[in-house]
């Protein structure tokens, strides 16, 4: 059994049932209008790092997005900004996973706003920093599958093992880019949210 054409194949389907679901929903212009542009962000701010090894601002984007509007929305700004990212740095078998895994990331800021309503500057960028190495586990599982011979236990860690260097590098990025630029991007962004009324929390200071 080809394993990455399945796994590739699932992945699209789940994305195209994800989206069905989303657009089934009764959702305002001026919610699309802002997953569009923080989507368009989050994706071309990737683009000036390209050429430093997995720093990027992206994911950090994606978590804040999720954390202040919640974890749908923050699901579909990471979809949505691996397409327009991806449409400069060039699509592939892994865009799916990137899709995926950004998705994922804005997700869980969604549910850790639910968790913990008012977190340190710390512990967000402790969260987005770990997301540096989730987001490298879930490409790091796409490569194992398309790319190495055979499929083994002893492969499959020697890859994880092989890429951390890049997966520290994207959590050293996501840390100090929380760290540094979390407190102003969550406040613009609430303050944002009270002018278009969009609110699943609601929408105030919560970062000291």
């Amino acid at each position: 059994m080809n394993y990455s054409i399945v796994s590739s194949i699932i992945l699209l389907t789940s994305f195209c049932l994800a989206f069905i679901s989303y657009e089934r929903k009764k959702t305002s212009v001026k919610e699309i209008s802002l997953i569009a542009t923080l989507s368009g962000l989050a994706g071309v701010s990737r683009v000036p790092f390209a050429g430093i090894a997995n720093v990027q601002p992206t994911t950090f984007l994606v978590i804040i997005s999720g954390y202040v509007f919640g974890p749908r929305f923050g699901f579909m700004v990471g979809a949505v900004a691996t397409l327009v990212s991806n449409s400069f740095l060039g699509h592939g078998p892994w865009s799916p996973w990137q899709m995926m895994a950004w998705g994922l990331a804005g997700l869980s800021g969604g549910i850790l706003r639910k968790i913990m309503s008012k977190p340190h500057r710390l512990k967000l960028s402790i969260f987005a920093f770990v997301w540096g190495f989730l987001f490298g586990y879930i490409m790091n599982l796409w490569h194992w599958l398309f790319f190495v011979y055979p499929l083994s236990l002893s492969s499959f860690i020697a890859t994880y093992i092989r890429s951390f260097y890049f997966d520290l590098m994207h959590a050293l990025g996501n840390f100090a880019f929380t760290y540094f630029l979390g407190k102003d991007f969550i406040n613009i962004l609430l303050r944002f949210k009270d002018r278009i009324s969009y609110s699943e929390i609601p929408a105030k200071k919560i970062i000291d």
